[in-house]
C-alpha cells in the first residue's frame, strides 16, 4: 500500500485577532466620520453641509466702483460715400483701388449717347421756342401800329364829322342850307363818334390778346430752358467726381462695363473722418449713451474716444456701437484695422460691493448666503443688488463692509435657509 500525507499535515492557526482589530479601528474611524459631519449640523441647525473647497467666497468692500465695457474694434471710415451711375452707358475708370484722391477730383466717367441725344434735341426745341416768341413779339407790335392806325383815323373821322357839323349849322342859320343837311352832318358825327368808340375798345382787347400769346410762348421758351438745364446737369454728372479728399476703397465694376443707371461703382474714404466701431453685448448696450467717454488703445499707444452712435437694432445678441477720436484723428490707423476699446459706463467713489458671481443670477438676486461662525456656517440673507460692472456688483442693502459672502457654488445648498461649511 501507498501510504498518503495525512501524517505530515496539520492546520495552521488563522489570526482572527488580528482581523477583529481591523474591523474595529475602521468602525471608528467611520463613527468618527460620522460624527464630524453631523455633529456641526446637530449644533447649528444645518440641513446640510457643503466642504469649503467647492465654493468661491469673497469679502463685501467699500471702494471705487468702475463700470466699463471693453472689447475688440475695427476702425471705419465716418465718411466713406459710394458713386452711384447717374445714367446709364459704358464707365471709363480714371482710378485704381487704394489710389489717394483730393476733393473734385474726376474718377470716373460715363458714356451715354441716349442722355447726349436728348440733350441735343432739347436744345434744338429752345432754339425752336426762342424763335417762336420772337416771331410772336414782331406780330404783336405790327398788329398793335395797325390798331393804333385804325383809332387814330377814327379820332380823324370824328373830328371831320364835328367841323362839317359845325359848318352845316352856320349855313342853315345863314339860310344857305336845309335843315336836312344838317341832320345829316350830325348822323355822321356820331356814326364817328361810335366808330372811334369800338376801335379804341378793340384795341385794348387785341394788345391784351397779344401780350397773353406772348407770355405763353415766353412761358414755354423757359421751360425748355428748364429741362435743357437739368439734361445739361445730367451730362455733367456723367463725370464722376470725388465727394471728398480721401483714398479709393474699391472698385465695383470693370472697366467700360455697361452699367445700369444707380448701378455701385467705386467707393471712396475719408481718412481724415475715421471712427471704431465694436460690438456690444446686448446687458451693457441699454447703459450706452451718446458722448460717454472711451479709450482706444492699439499699436503701442491710446487714444481717448467718445461714444458717437449707437445703434438701435440687436443682432445676435450685440449692438454695434461707434466711437470717435477725441481730437485729431490718427494718422497711422488703416481702415478694418484692429483696435482695443474701453468704454466707460459709470464711476463712483465709495460703493460697496462684492466680486461679482453666479449668486446674483441665482433666485433672482434677491439672496446671498453670508459666512457665519468663524466660517463654519453659511447663513441665507436678503440683499438688494444694484449696478454690475465686469468683475464686482454694487451692494444696496443687506449686507455690510467686512462680510464673508459665498459668491459661486451655493447651488450646491438646494435653496437652505442654514448650510454647515466643512473645512
Amino acid at each position: 500500500m501507498i501510504r498518503d500525507t495525512s501524517a505530515q499535515d496539520r492546520p495552521i492557526e488563522q489570526g482572527t485577532g488580528r482581523r477583529r482589530k481591523l474591523v474595529a479601528v475602521l468602525l471608528l474611524g467611520a463613527v468618527a466620520a460620522a460624527a464630524a459631519w453631523a455633529l456641526p449640523k446637530l449644533f447649528s441647525g444645518a440641513a446640510t453641509s457643503v466642504s469649503a473647497t467647492r465654493l468661491g467666497i469673497a469679502p463685501v468692500e467699500t471702494g471705487p466702483f468702475v463700470r466699463d465695457v471693453a472689447g475688440e474694434g475695427k476702425v471705419v471710415a465716418a465718411n466713406a460715400p459710394t458713386l452711384y451711375a447717374p445714367n446709364a452707358g459704358a464707365v471709363t475708370v480714371q482710378v485704381h483701388a487704394g489710389d489717394k484722391v483730393t476733393r473734385g477730383q474726376v474718377l470716373a466717367t460715363i458714356d451715354s449717347p441716349d442722355l447726349n441725344n436728348r440733350l441735343a434735341q432739347e436744345r434744338s426745341n429752345a432754339d425752336s421756342m426762342r424763335a417762336e416768341l420772337l416771331r410772336a413779339q414782331v406780330d404783336a407790335r405790327q398788329q398793335g401800329a395797325q390798331l393804333q392806325s385804325e383809332y387814330e383815323n377814327a379820332a380823324i373821322d370824328l373830328k371831320t364829322a364835328q367841323n362839317d357839323l359845325d359848318r352845316q349849322t352856320q349855313a342853315f342859320k345863314a339860310g344857305a342850307a336845309a335843315s336836312m343837311q344838317v341832320d345829316h352832318a350830325r348822323d355822321a358825327l356820331e356814326k364817328a363818334r361810335v366808330t372811334l368808340a369800338h376801335a379804341s375798345a378793340g384795341r385794348g382787347l387785341k394788345e391784351d390778346a397779344l401780350k397773353f400769346d406772348v407770355q405763353a410762348k415766353q412761358a414755354a421758351l423757359e421751360r425748355q430752358q428748364l429741362l435743357v438745364k437739368d439734361l445739361q446737369r445730367q451730362v455733367t454728372e456723367l463725370a464722376l467726381r470725388s465727394p471728398v479728399d480721401g483714398q479709393v476703397g474699391q472698385l465695383l465694376v470693370a472697366e467700360k462695363a455697361t452699367v445700369a443707371k444707380d448701378a455701385q461703382l467705386l467707393t471712396v474714404i475719408d481718412l481724415s473722418a475715421l471712427e471704431v466701431q465694436m460690438q456690444v453685448a446686448e446687458s451693457f448696450a441699454r447703459d450706452l449713451a451718446i458722448g460717454m467717454p472711451g479709450e482706444i488703445s492699439g499699436n503701442g499707444r491710446s487714444w481717448r474716444g467718445l461714444v458717437s452712435a449707437v445703434s438701435p437694432e440687436v443682432v445676435n445678441g450685440e449692438v454695434a456701437a461707434r466711437l470717435r477720436f477725441d481730437g485729431a484723428t490718427p494718422d497711422q490707423l488703416r481702415q478694418n484695422q484692429r483696435l482695443s476699446v474701453r468704454v466707460l459706463l459709470d464711476k463712483r467713489e465709495n460703493v460697496l460691493s462684492v466680486r461679482r458671481g453666479t449668486f446674483a443670477d441665482e433666485q433672482g438676486g434677491a439672496a446671498a448666503y453670508v459666512l457665519r461662525e468663524d466660517g463654519a456656517i453659511a447663513e441665507k440673507v436678503p440683499v438688494r443688488l444694484g449696478a454690475r460692472s465686469l468683475d464686482r456688483i454694487e451692494v444696496l442693502d443687506g449686507l455690510k463692509p467686512g462680510d464673508r459672502v459665498v459668491v459661486s457654488g451655493a447651488d450646491a445648498f438646494a435653496g437652505a435657509a442654514r448650510v454647515a461649511i466643512s473645512k
